[in-house]
């Protein structure tokens, strides 16, 4: 039966799920987000489809775009899901799949190896960009870089109940196994903080983000997500074979994969022009 009231107690039931369904860290912190950011608008109200209709057009008033706003909307379907609740689930608003990706989103290799330079003197930030960009792996999957995976030149790469090989390239293990060391680090996870502990995404965000101005380029390129968005177009332009970049990015569909591969407005004006279809 559908709790129609939503409680604190519920949304930390909630969490406990997520956990047990084995989502990545930064989802199921976006889902508890969205879920209390649902609950503060509800105001102690019932829990109705009515209600979340409502919500869904209370954000698209305030000018949230629909891609987001579908993102709120699955975080709210999982929750209704577990709650027992599938009579309050909405369906997503229809989307055109985009002809081609915002310029000011798209992160070339030469601002890429800009970025390196600019992080010269400071290691752990260089090494974490270089190792997410020559390998394709998102940031929560940066645990799985231990010191015997580089010794080995490949790591296990645990997620969502999906297990892939990662090949780490030599040059990297060398520059991994030689930080390592120097931070008296025999075994386990080479990217932590002093106190051992993992890196956070936003720590790794706000450390590429401060790169930017010395660097020259633009912050709405500068994230840590964007690295993968690079590796995937390079790898792409190399072997021409999208079914192996899926395995290589751990996508479970190919579709998934294509979003990576959308080019900017500016390549996609160049093809136009080319057709040279105007007398």
């Amino acid at each position: 039966m559908c709790q129609k009231i939503l409680t604190d107690q519920t949304v930390q039931e909630f969490t406990i799920y997520l956990k047990k369904e084995e989502r990545a860290e930064a989802t199921a912190e976006k889902y508890q987000r969205d879920v209390r950011e649902f609950a503060a608008w509800l105001g102690g109200g019932e829990v109705t489809k009515e209600a979340v209709l409502t919500w869904r057009e209370h954000l698209l008033g305030k000018g949230c775009c629909p891609v987001t706003v579908n993102a709120k909307l699955s975080a709210l379907n999982t929750f209704f899901r577990f709650m027992g609740c599938p009579e309050c689930r909405l369906k997503y608003l229809k989307i055109q799949r985009r002809a081609f990706r915002d310029k000011s989103r798209e992160l070339t290799k030469d601002e890429y190896m800009r970025l390196l330079v600019a992080a010269g003197s400071r290691p752990r930030t260089l090494l974490v960009m270089e190792t997410i960009c020559s390998t394709g792996i998102r940031v929560s999957e940066l645990r799985y870089v231990t010191v015997e995976a580089a010794r080995k030149g490949s790591m296990e790469v645990r997620l969502k109940g999906k297990i892939r090989s990662v090949l780490l390239p030599n040059k990297l293990c060398r520059k991994l196994l030689k930080y390592a060391k120097k931070k008296c680090i025999a075994s386990g996870e080479i990217f932590i903080t002093r106190s051992g502990a993992g890196l956070s995404r936003k720590q790794i965000w706000k450390e590429m983000k401060s790169l930017c101005e010395k660097a020259g380029v633009e912050s709405s390129k500068v994230f840590p997500h964007n690295l993968r968005h690079l590796f995937a177009v390079l790898f792409y332009k190399a072997c021409k074979d999208v079914v192996k970049l899926a395995d290589v990015l751990g996508h479970s569909s190919v579709e998934t994969t294509r979003v990576y591969l959308i080019t900017t407005g500016q390549e996609h004006a160049r093809w136009v022009e080319r057709l040279d279809l105007v007398s």
